[in-house]
C-alpha cells in the first residue's frame, strides 16, 4: 500500500466485516519524541486466539474471496522498517485493537496520504456505523466524531455527496491547523 491512509482503510474494512458498530482511529504524531502511531479499536465480533495467532500471516485470511491477507503483514513490515512495531489484540464478542508504531523521522515511514478522504469514504460507505477519529500532535488535537455530526445533521444522510464533500473539507482544514 502506497500510504498510511490506505493501510487504515484496509484495517477498518476488517472492522466493517467484523460487524463493528463503532471504530476509533487515533493517530499520534510527535516530532519531538520521534513517534508516529496509529491505533484502531473496534467493537466487532473479535477473533479467537487461534485466528489472532495467524492474523499477521500473509497467507492466512478468513475471507473466502481470496487466499491471502496482506494488510496486517504489510502494515507490520512498514512499522518495523522504521524501527517500530505492530501489536494486535482481540477478544471474541468484544472487539479488536491494533497499534502500529513508527519512527516519525525515518525515511521508510510511508506518507500519511489522504486521511480526510479515507475517513469520509468510510463514513459514507458505512452510514450506520460510528467513527471517532482523533489526531494528536505536539501542538494540538483534533477529534472527528460521527455521533456529533449525525446529531447536527438531524436526519440528513452522511452519505449525501454534498455532506461528504463538506466533511472532507472540514477534516482537512482542522488537520491543517495541527
Amino acid at each position: 500500500m502506497k500510504d498510511l491512509s490506505m493501510h487504515i482503510m484496509d484495517i477498518i474494512q476488517n472492522s466493517v466485516r467484523a460487524k463493528a458498530s463503532l471504530v476509533e482511529l487515533k493517530i499520534k504524531e510527535s516530532e519531538k519524541d520521534d513517534l508516529f502511531s496509529i491505533s484502531i479499536k473496534d467493537n466487532g465480533f473479535g477473533m479467537s486466539e487461534e485466528v489472532l495467532a495467524k492474523a499477521i500471516d500473509p497467507f492466512f485470511t478468513t475471507r473466502t474471496t481470496r487466499k491471502v491477507g496482506l494488510g496486517l503483514s504489510l502494515l507490520k513490515q512498514n512499522a518495523e522498517m522504521t524501527g517500530g512495531k505492530m501489536e494486535i489484540s482481540s477478544k471474541e464478542g468484544v472487539g479488536t485493537e491494533l497499534e502500529a508504531v513508527f519512527s516519525h523521522r525515518h525515511l521508510d515511514r510511508p506518507a500519511m496520504g489522504d486521511i480526510a478522504g479515507t475517513m469520509v469514504l468510510l463514513v459514507g460507505a458505512n452510514p450506520k456505523m460510528d467513527f471517532i477519529y482523533i489526531h494528536i500532535t505536539d501542538k494540538d488535537e483534533y477529534v472527528f466524531d460521527t455521533k456529533e455530526i449525525k446529531e447536527v445533521l438531524d436526519g440528513m444522510p452522511v452519505s449525501d455527496p454534498n455532506i461528504m464533500h463538506y466533511l472532507k473539507e472540514m477534516i482537512q482544514e482542522n488537520l491543517n491547523t495541527l
